[in-house]
């Protein structure tokens, strides 16, 4: 199938490796859970930080017993403007400031002033962008909480990684697929159902079916009852994530 954005043919990423380095699910044993979320994917060319989690002590401290050295990172990208993502990227910045910071375009002016002052490269999304080799972002989702997603573009297909989902998680996966046109892989990250009762998550899960989502891997707040649906519904297709865990593809 070929897979395109822009109307141009897009490059694919050949090996992959996405680390959960901050989360309120754990996995790892020995590191620090904390409500929130973050991940580094490498692979694309340049490690990105997707996120920093709500505590900039924990997203260090997981990071470094993981052995990654925050000067490895290259990019930070912010899905939206929540203290449980945004909150530790202060104390990162401590430990890394050459690095390009991609936030939406409706982050508060005085977020980005600060990012200004302190000399940190920043760029403002609105509509999907290319952020490096086989890596984009959806743009600004949602009428009321404004987010972005996380596009990775590899030869087995999409994988899609959310913060929060505030703009509805079955609405990411079909702008998702209008932008790059190609099947769904994995889907991983918050998929705020946590609200959600039985029938609500049924209809979810089947819009996932509908849109040929291969494998699954709901964290944050998504919430323990549809992690365990989906778990049920995916079987082997279900990934445990929490904090420290590694998903490598090849």
């Amino acid at each position: 199938m070929k897979k395109a954005f822009k109307g141009v043919t897009a490059v694919t990423v050949k090996k992959l490796r996405i680390t959960v380095v901050h989360d309120n699910n754990p996995h790892k044993e020995g590191l620090t859970t904390s409500w929130g979320f973050a991940c580094i994917i490498k692979g694309a060319g340049k490690t990105i930080l997707f996120d920093t989690g709500g505590d900039s002590a924990a997203l260090l401290k997981n990071m470094k017993q993981l052995g990654i050295d925050p000067k490895e990172i290259d990019v930070v990208v912010l899905s939206h403007i929540h203290g449980d993502h945004v909150g530790g990227l202060n104390g990162f910045l401590q430990a890394n400031m050459n690095v390009t910071v991609y936030l939406p375009a409706t982050f508060p002016t005085g977020f980005k002033e600060s990012l200004k002052r302190a000399g940190i490269k920043s760029i403002e999304v609105n509509v999907p962008v290319r952020i490096c080799n086989g890596v984009y972002s959806t743009g600004v989702l949602g009428n009321w909480i404004k987010e972005q997603a996380l596009m990775i573009s590899t030869d087995r297909g999409l994988i899609v990684i959310t913060g929060c989902a505030h703009p509805g998680i079955s609405h990411i996966l079909q702008t998702a697929k209008k932008i790059i046109k190609d099947k769904i892989l994995l889907v991983m990250g918050g998929f705020h159902l946590g609200a959600m009762h039985k029938a609500q998550l049924e209809e979810i899960i089947t819009n996932f079916r509908n849109l040929g989502v291969e494998q699954v891997g709901p964290c944050h707040c998504t919430g323990d009852l549809g992690r365990r649906m989906f778990k049920e519904e995916y079987g082997k297709d279900f990934l445990e994530v929490g904090v420290g865990r590694l998903i490598e593809f090849e």
